[in-house]
């Protein structure tokens, strides 16, 4: 980028860079940072050059939606933004973090090429690498093809919904899942059934205290019965329709023991033809521990990285003033995530990760060298994604992975990624803190 003042420094969350004048609300769409809490992302009504997020939690459910927007994206500390006024002229940088005064600075360039849909991207050394993406729309569908996506790695059913508010049913879902393998195709497609939890309640369903608990009645514990069950009936018979369609998967949400897995899915296979694979998703720490016992009864295992760090960490991912537990960098999060490869074995290759933690910088190279190979991101991620996957030797990244294992704090690990180690504990003074 060249010499430049640099303004602050957060942690990037939606790559990309953007040119443009800091404001509080949007005045020009094309030429606006927006500077703003995570309790007003829902008031932004206009799209705006790029985003400034401060104190925002990037495992929330809030941030997340940022992530499919595909606008450049930091989080920043409040306490960093003190010194920033409306009106200044910045270059924001939302794949390494840092926003420059724009003085002297070179222009944003054109953004990255796509790889070739459907196809794997190959690292330094020869290892190919699934990068899919995460849908909940039939334009997300497109978008994903547009971006090189290698297939529809997880589609969020509790996002198609018909309108007025009522109930979803199985000519409803027939539809909506046909017209969405159309969009996709030759892509396959994974449906994750019916995910309801506390920030997605929809309107025809009556809500309980405990629905409203990060931890609370979710996912597979709302299958049983009522109108979840009903919704769920109408899923699989949709889906047992769509073999002329394309190819298709299904995912059950939030599964926690074997006894589960073994229950729901015997049920589920008596519903659905013999050629659709069946997976579980792991967010739990009790479902990680399992995993190797899960492949006895599923095709396939998606790991749910923003709950399984929620319960990992115990913290509320959608609380701001919690972020800071929620580490990416933590060196016990990655010994973690070694200890679930070992466990999957010959078949990690079945196993494919989802969500915020292989989209944050200096994160894939590790879960590569941890032998994950299959990502499930947002689709405006997948060509930066390929783009370090191309750049990355697996062999060198192996050696990286485990002398993050063997770190003891979050400031080696940054050492080691070459990150700035401006990260201030949240044990040590109670402040909501980023690298």
């Amino acid at each position: 980028m060249g010499q430049g003042t640099l303004l602050a420094h957060g942690l990037g969350f939606v790559p990309g860079r953007a040119r443009g004048v800091l404001r509080r609300s949007v005045t020009n769409p094309d030429s606006d940072i927006l500077l703003l809490t995570q309790d007003q992302l829902g008031s932004v009504s206009v799209l705006p050059a790029g985003i400034l997020l401060l104190d925002g939690a990037p495992f929330s459910h809030a941030a997340i939606g940022l992530l499919g927007l595909g606008v450049p994206t930091l989080i920043l500390p409040g306490a960093q933004a003190v010194a920033l006024r409306e009106g200044v002229e910045v270059l924001l940088d939302g794949g390494n973090g840092r926003l420059w005064l724009a003085t002297g600075l070179e222009t944003v360039g054109p953004p990255l090429p796509a790889p070739p849909v459907g196809g794997d991207v190959v690292s330094r050394d020869g290892v190919a690498v699934s990068l899919r993406a995460s849908v909940r729309s039939v334009a997300a569908a497109q978008w994903a093809r547009a971006q090189g996506s290698a297939a529809i790695g997880l589609v969020r059913t509790e996002f198609l919904e018909p309108a007025g508010g009522r109930a979803p049913d199985a000519d409803f879902y027939h539809h909506a899942f046909t017209s969405l393998c159309e969009s996709a195709a030759p892509l396959e497609v994974t449906f994750r059934l019916l995910d309801i939890a506390s920030d997605k309640l929809p309107a025809w369903l009556p809500v309980t205290p405990a629905m409203r608990s990060p931890l609370g009645l979710q996912g597979i514990r709302l299958f049983g019965s009522g109108p979840v069950a009903r919704v769920v009936d109408g899923q699989l018979t949709a889906i047992g329709g769509l073999s002329d369609v394309g190819r298709v998967r299904i995912l059950l949400p939030y599964l926690t023991r074997y006894e589960e897995v073994h229950y729901w899915v015997e049920r589920i296979r008596k519903r659905l033809p013999s050629a659709v694979p069946i997976g579980a998703m792991v967010e739990t720490p009790a479902g990680a521990l399992d995993l190797e016992r899960w492949f006895e009864w599923v095709d396939f295992i998606a790991i749910g990285c923003n709950d399984l760090m929620q319960c990992l960490f115990a913290a509320d991912r959608d609380r701001g003033e919690l972020c800071a537990y929620l580490d990416p960098y933590a060196p016990l999060l990655y010994r973690f995530f070694a200890h679930m490869a070992r466990c999957a074995g010959a078949r990690l290759s079945e196993v494919q990760l989802c969500g915020v933690l292989p989209q944050l910088e200096g994160v894939l190279p590790l879960l590569l060298g941890l032998g994950y190979r299959a990502f499930s991101v947002d689709a405006g991620q997948i060509p930066w994604l390929a783009r370090t996957v191309r750049a990355t030797s697996v062999m060198e990244a192996a050696d990286l992975a485990r002398a993050v294992c063997a770190a003891k704090e979050t400031a080696e690990v940054l050492a080691l990624l070459r990150r700035p180690a401006t990260h201030a504990g949240p044990f040590l003074d109670g402040g909501v803190h980023w690298h």
